[in-house]
């Protein structure tokens, strides 16, 4: 297979120079893009609601966020030949959790596509140049299994769908050249929960011993799975039999598994691995420590950003597929010449699927230069945003159900309503409630029952719970604490002035906060 790797990557050599030569001349590269993505404007309703015919009128189109465009969208994925968003017809849609609302459909076109695709091949060739010695190419995407609609998640009425592992994100021709080397599962469609999900996906990858690539997104995913097998491998062993060699079987049966003795030819770990993912991925590393666990680039739904690159040691722009504008602390936009070492900004995309001066709500800082392009790195999400594991949740999403509880009388109006993301013993969250428990309504267990099914209409939240990624919400009730919160705070270091809890808060509190209170789960 070796010799079949270093084609592939003679292969990307070609496709990729596109690339390389863009980052010695990011203005001109950027100035292309936008012009192409002014051409396809014109071409469109949105673009002549704007009057947009070529790159001088590029600032009559305003800076946005999904439920400025909600409409626009929903027009679209209604009509995917019309010409609303993009004169491209739209191959699918992809979900994702939305800014205010639960869920937002992103579509997608040939191009946009191809822009991953692009991506992909650059990443790619970037390891087979520069990284592990790869000799099988047997690789694990990771696979989103339809479990929110079987669980009675409403999904979209759009006869577009969505995809279901992240191979499809790529052309075609990507597909059909790496089919050989996925590792994937069968009539995925058929399983039905969670727990049949990872079963399945246990046995499939103790089935491979030659497995060398794992590219999921949150690494909690890996861990939630490491710790099923861990809890499963006698039945996972005895429905593996022979498939199974004798030194994995009793790497698996060690106490506590051999994890690098498990899978003994995996080289390379992508997932996510900064801001609230960072200690997640440590773990992975320390799991596997002669293994290359990669953090993913700035990759969303809604476009690719950047690509990490062993070579420039950091986050590289995908400059010659995006456009991409940045909001300094002051206000002021930036082109990607014009960004500063060190410096922070917010980030504002433009892409080939219909999306245009798209705010992502992430920020990101400048690391240093490969070439003559800025590196990137991804800071977390902008306002109050939420996620741990993937799940952004947003401010006013959650308001919303606070308002509804209080509505029916499940929880009374308090001094001090929060809910704060948790880290130990799990990634969860926990509604922070000042008072005693008769002054909040219901019992903590009801309210955090309510509160559960609420925050579930949230698609990633969702996914999350079924995987067992996030812990189920919790309670607890305390008539001090505010005073609690004051305390922990000022030890910290911070400014009591300075202190401030919203409906929803961002960092994690530490275990210490809640040593001798009550945690309550929902009931049941």
């Amino acid at each position: 297979m070796r010799p079949i790797i270093r084609s592939f990557g003679a292969l990307l050599s070609l496709k990729v120079q596109r690339f390389y030569r863009a980052l010695d001349d990011p203005l001109g590269t950027q100035q292309r893009v936008q012009a192409r993505l002014c051409d396809r404007l014109r071409q469109t309703d949105y673009g002549r609601t704007y009057g947009i015919s070529a790159p001088k009128d590029w600032e009559n189109l305003p800076i946005v966020d999904y439920e400025e465009i909600r409409s626009w969208v929903d027009r679209q994925i209604r009509q995917p030949q019309a010409s609303v968003l993009t004169p491209e017809p739209v191959l699918f849609r992809e979900k994702t959790s939305g800014s205010r609302g639960a869920a937002k459909s992103i579509p997608y076109t040939r191009s946009l596509r191809q822009s991953f695709s692009h991506l992909f091949c650059i990443w790619a060739h970037d390891l087979i140049c520069h990284g592990p010695c790869f000799s099988t190419g047997k690789i694990y995407f990771c696979v989103s299994p339809k479990l929110a609609e079987m669980h009675g998640f409403s999904s979209s009425s759009s006869m577009l769908e969505s995809l279901q592992d992240d191979s499809d994100y790529l052309d075609p021709w990507l597909q059909a050249f790496l089919s050989p080397f996925l590792v994937s599962l069968p009539q995925i469609d058929h399983l039905r929960t969670a727990e049949e999900f990872k079963y399945a996906l246990a046995l499939k990858l103790l089935s491979e011993p030659r497995l060398e690539i794992i590219s999921v997104w949150s690494p909690s995913f890996l861990t939630v799975l490491l710790d099923f097998i861990q809890l499963h491998r006698e039945p996972l062993m005895q429905q593996l039999g022979d498939r199974l060699s004798w030194c994995r079987r009793s790497a698996l049966s060690a106490s506590p598994p051999l994890w690098m003795d498990v899978w003994p030819q995996l080289k390379l770990i992508s997932c996510w691995d900064s801001v609230s993912a960072a200690d997640t991925a440590d773990t992975v590393r320390s799991l596997f420590p002669s293994v290359l666990v990669q953090g993913k680039g700035l990759l969303a739904t809604e476009a690719p950003i950047t690509v990490p690159l062993v070579a420039a040691q950091g986050q590289v722009p995908l400059l010659d597929e995006v456009f991409v504008e940045f909001e300094g602390n002051d206000g002021v936009l930036y082109r990607l010449h014009e960004l500063k070492c060190g410096a922070e900004y917010s980030v504002i995309v433009s892409q080939f699927g219909g999306l245009y001066r798209y705010r992502m709500g992430d920020r990101v800082r400048v690391t240093h230069h490969y070439r003559q392009t800025p590196c990137l790195e991804f800071l977390g999400r902008t306002h109050a945003v939420s996620d741990l594991v993937g799940e952004k949740l947003h401010e006013e999403f959650v308001a919303a159900p606070f308002r509804k509880l209080e509505a029916s009388g499940v929880l009374k109006p308090a001094s001090f309503m929060s809910l704060v993301p948790i880290l130990e013993p799990q990634p969860g969250y926990v509604l922070l409630l000042g008072g005693t428990e008769g002054e909040a309504g219901n019992s903590a267990s009801a309210i955090a029952t309510a509160l559960e099914t609420a925050l579930c209409q949230a698609h990633h939240y969702h996914h999350a719970r079924l995987l067992e990624q996030l812990a189920p919400v919790k309670v607890v009730v305390e008539s001090q604490m505010v005073e609690r919160l004051v305390q922990y705070h000022v030890k910290t270091g911070q400014v009591w002035g300075d202190l401030k809890y919203n409906a929803l808060e961002t960092r994690p509190l530490p275990r210490a906060v809640f040593e001798g209170l009550t945690i309550v789960g929902a009931e049941g």
